[in-house]
Order: structure tokens, then C-alpha cells, then sequence
């Protein structure tokens, strides 16, 4: 028989409570202190620059100071972001940049979904390791080291194609200052090098898919194809989205590598490669104006938000469930 004057369990006081709830947050803080210092000095702090981009920024050689000389350059509005437009070559460059990332967006998606089924397919694993390897490998060089690959095949002297042209007795074709293979050899070199990683976030997203349900759908006497169609795609779909929003939201940007270093700033390209990057770039190193190239970093970026906005909300009405916010 319990007994009636039996003590209750001690309860913790509240200040001993309190304390161990801030213990426990101060704890988690520190955890994330480092990368919120990081975005606080990389990627918030710097914002205060936008500023240039209204400015016609002048630099006092008395008085080096970023700060003075920013606060006591003249104010021009607009004015900065007239250069992108003015120009002859704004068409060609504002084309380049939509053409290729629309390009860029819709195989970057058919081809690494597509070699993520096929990888999940291969059922021994070291094969599969292998194949994995090799296709992420290209990720990690830089955009010069995959320049001089690519020359190493179509240098005018001793490229292999132009050896084998020679060696066929055929004409031989300059490619540095021939435009119409580049836009396939642009594609081609983005797509080799960047879909091996891509391939690997659809192949994780494949690999956490219950196989109850293949076995299910194999049950039911599904085939192997109707069992992608029906049971991989779907579970795909909602990073298909994501990743389909975060490109969108750089259409307007171009991967200055692979449109500088890869066509060797060959002048006799631009009409093919010059992209709204590159153009900055080289705007940037004749005038030297600052102010110009603050502008348009800064209607690149505000371009590209409209653009994950829309796409977020189109993909919202079609599919709520796959959209970002």
C-alpha cells in the first residue's frame, strides 16, 4: 500500500531550467556562428556597394579612402546602365546569354535524370562506382584546365581533329576563328562538365525511394519502364522543381569561364560567345569604370529574382508541394 506522505519527484527549479535552456541555446549559436559570420561579411555587408552602381565613382589619388571617395562621387542615377543597352553589341550579348541558358536549363535536366536511372540500373557496385567517379570527376577543373583540353583536340596545328583532317586529305578547319561549331562545342563542354554532379543529386534522391513500391509495381506486372514512369519520376519531381527555379534565377547570368577561358577570348567569336558577363568584363578592363560594372551585376541579380519568383509561382499553381516558399 503506497504510502499518503509519499514525496512527489523533484521538479527542476526554474532558474536551474532557464539555465539549461540557454546553455542548450548558446550552444546551438555558437554551431552556427561561423557560417552566419560568413554570409554577414561575403554576402550581406558588401550589399552596401550597390551604391556604385547609381554613383560615377572617381577615385582621389590624395585620399585613397573607399569610403570618401564614394561618398563624394557624383550621383547619376540611371545613367549607369544605359552602357548595356547603347551598345551594338547588347542584342547579341542579352541573346547569347537567354539561348544558352535555356539550353542549359532543359538538358541539364533530360540528361542527368536520365543517367541517374540508368546508374541506379547497374546492379554490380564497383562498376557502378566507377562510372560515378568518372562522371563527377570534370566538376571539380577549373574552366582554363578544360580550355586546354578542348584545345588539345581543335589547335589549328596540332589538334587531334585538325591531324585527322590533314591526315584525311580534307580541308582543315580553324576553329578559333570558325563560329559555326561553337555554340554545340559551348553546350557540349558545359554539359560535360557539369552533369556528372547533378547526375549525383538525382541519383540520392533515386537511391531514398522505397523499394516496396518497385516491388509492388512489379507485382502488379509493371515493367521496368513503367516502374520509372510511375515510381521514379514522381519522387523526382518536386528536386526536378527546385533545381529548375535555381537556374532559372540565373538566366541572366553566364558562367564567365566557360565563355571566356574556353574559346580562348578569341575576337573572331564574339558574335557566338559574348555573353552579358564577359562583355562587363571587358567593358570593365578598357574604361576602367567601377560604377558600370556595379550596374550591371546589379539588374543581373534583380533580373534573376524576378525570374525565381515567377517560376516559383508557376510552379506553385501547378504543384504546390514542389515549389520553394
Amino acid at each position: 500500500m503506497a504510502r499518503k506522505n509519499a514525496t512527489p519527484e523533484k521538479l527542476p527549479t526554474p532558474m536551474k531550467y532557464r539555465f539549461s535552456k540557454y546553455k542548450k541555446t548558446l550552444v546551438l549559436l555558437t554551431m552556427a556562428a561561423p557560417t552566419a559570420i560568413w554570409l554577414l561579411l561575403l554576402r550581406y555587408l558588401p550589399m552596401g556597394g550597390i551604391v556604385l552602381a547609381f554613383k560615377d565613382y572617381k577615385i582621389n589619388p590624395r585620399n585613397p579612402s573607399f569610403i570618401s571617395n564614394l561618398l563624394s562621387s557624383k550621383w547619376v542615377g540611371l545613367n549607369n546602365f544605359k552602357f548595356l543597352f547603347m551598345t551594338d553589341d547588347a542584342k547579341i550579348m542579352f541573346r547569347n546569354t537567354l539561348l544558352y541558358n535555356i539550353v542549359f536549363i532543359i538538358l541539364g535536366i533530360i540528361i542527368p535524370v536520365a543517367f541517374a536511372i540508368m546508374l541506379n540500373e547497374v546492379t554490380k557496385k564497383f562498376v557502378a562506382k566507377t562510372y560515378q567517379t568518372l562522371m563527377f570527376f570534370p566538376y571539380f577543373l577549373s574552366w582554363v584546365v578544360v580550355s586546354y583540353f578542348l584545345n588539345a583536340f581543335i589547335d589549328g596545328q596540332y589538334g587531334m581533329i585538325t591531324a585527322m583532317q590533314q591526315a584525311a586529305g580534307g580541308p582543315v578547319t580553324n576553329f578559333y576563328t570558325t563560329m559555326g561549331p561553337w555554340p554545340y562545342i559551348i553546350v557540349f563542354a558545359n554539359l560535360w562538365k557539369n552533369v556528372g554532379y547533378s547526375t549525383m543529386l538525382y541519383l540520392s534522391a533515386i537511391t531514398g525511394i522505397d523499394s516496396s513500391q518497385y516491388e509492388a509495381a512489379a507485382i502488379d506486372g509493371a515493367s521496368k519502364w513503367q516502374q520509372i514512369v510511375y515510381v521514379t519520376i514522381p519522387h523526382l519531381r518536386t528536386m526536378i522543381c527546385i533545381l529548375f527555379i535555381m537556374n532559372v534565377g540565373k538566366i541572366f547570368n553566364a558562367d564567365f569561364g566557360l565563355f571566356y577561358s574556353v574559346p580562348m577570348n578569341s575576337g573572331a567569336l564574339f558574335p557566338v560567345t559574348q555573353v552579358i558577363d564577359t562583355y562587363v568584363y571587358r567593358a570593365l578592363m578598357v574604361t576602367g569604370n567601377i560604377s558600370m560594372s556595379s550596374a550591371a551585376g546589379l539588374l543581373q541579380n534583380v533580373l534573376g529574382f524576378v525570374c525565381i519568383v515567377t517560376a516559383n509561382g508557376i510552379v506553385k499553381k501547378i504543384d504546390a508541394d514542389s515549389s520553394m516558399f
